[in-house]
């Protein structure tokens, strides 16, 4: 199959990119960063496509930066909306299939069991406001498009993980013993960008449609998966602060509770492995923060 891969610069498209390119079974027919393609011109969407002719669209593009949807819902919409729906209409119309990347954000967050596929989703953000809209988008437009909702990334790139250990390696540099402060009252699903690229080519390859829940295994804080990165990065004598959300406002809301039922896509035969497995794996990867701070030593 031939793939294209949009928001190739962000943690899941890299490792799309990666992925597919290694893999004999498939190919990577073009992956355009975001300066060189538009999704809401529809004229060059359908040039792109008229000149790659992919049998497969995934689409990782989505502005991403929370706060900012809250100051920039304009943007926001048309990004995470909009766009997604001329996607998903030029994609039927060509019998393209469409894989869709989504959030958990289109939850509220009060839950206290695992969010399924199939609960009544109430974002409380501009951010979930706009990828709910694009869900509904692709949805009507392209019934048989994959939408994977997934949460908590950390990959190549900007990530949770990455701003941790830098924040770890300065305090080491400067020689102070001012401890990290780290929510510990928000859950979620961690989930490794490389295992989540993994894991969509599988489901792509099952002909798998509809909304599918994708994350590493496990429940965690924020508190949590900081404290793991630090210990298994060296950082073990460094401390962190358990502080609320409260104590950090933000203009947009956090959801207090992320964690995600995955068990359609077990059942499809889809293999996960644990959330601190994963980060293992990727504090061990070429794209491991480690390797910078090893760089600057």
């Amino acid at each position: 199959m031939r793939w294209m891969v949009t928001g190739a610069g962000g943690q899941l498209g890299r490792c799309l990119v990666r992925r597919l390119e290694a893999e004999s079974r498939h190919c990577l027919a073009v992956a355009p960063a975001h300066a060189d393609l538009d999704l809401s011109d529809r004229g060059s969407l359908c040039e792109i496509l008229e000149r790659e002719r992919p049998d497969v669209v995934a689409n990782a593009a989505a502005f991403t930066f929370v706060d900012r949807c809250e100051t920039e819902p304009e943007l926001a919409h048309r990004i995470n909306a909009e766009a997604p729906g001329v996607l998903a209409e030029e994609c039927e119309g060509r019998g393209i299939r469409l894989v869709h990347v989504s959030t958990d954000y289109v939850f509220d967050g009060r839950a206290r069991s695992p969010y399924a596929e199939g609960d009544p989703p109430a974002p409380t953000s501009e951010y979930g406001r706009s990828k709910l809209e694009g869900e509904r988008r692709v949805e009507a437009a392209n019934p048989s498009a994959l939408i994977l909702r997934t949460s908590w990334v950390f990959g190549p790139g900007r990530n949770f993980v990455a701003t941790i250990v830098h924040a770890a390696g300065a305090r080491r540099a400067s020689g102070t013993g001012e401890p990290l402060r780290v929510v510990d009252d928000q859950f979620g699903s961690p989930t490794y960008a490389d295992d989540l690229a993994g894991w969509t080519i599988r489901l792509v390859e099952g002909e798998a449609s509809g909304v599918y829940h994708l994350a590493n295994r496990g429940i965690a804080t924020w508190w949590e998966v900081a404290r793991e990165a630090l210990d298994r990065g060296g950082f073990s004598d460094l401390a962190i602060e358990r502080v609320a959300t409260s104590e950090f406002p933000r203009p947009a809301p956090r959801p207090a509770w992320s964690v995600l039922d995955c068990r359609k896509a077990d059942e499809a035969g889809i293999r996960r492995r644990g959330w601190r497995e994963a980060l293992a794996a990727y504090l061990e990867s070429d794209d491991s923060p480690l390797r910078a701070l090893g760089e600057m030593r």
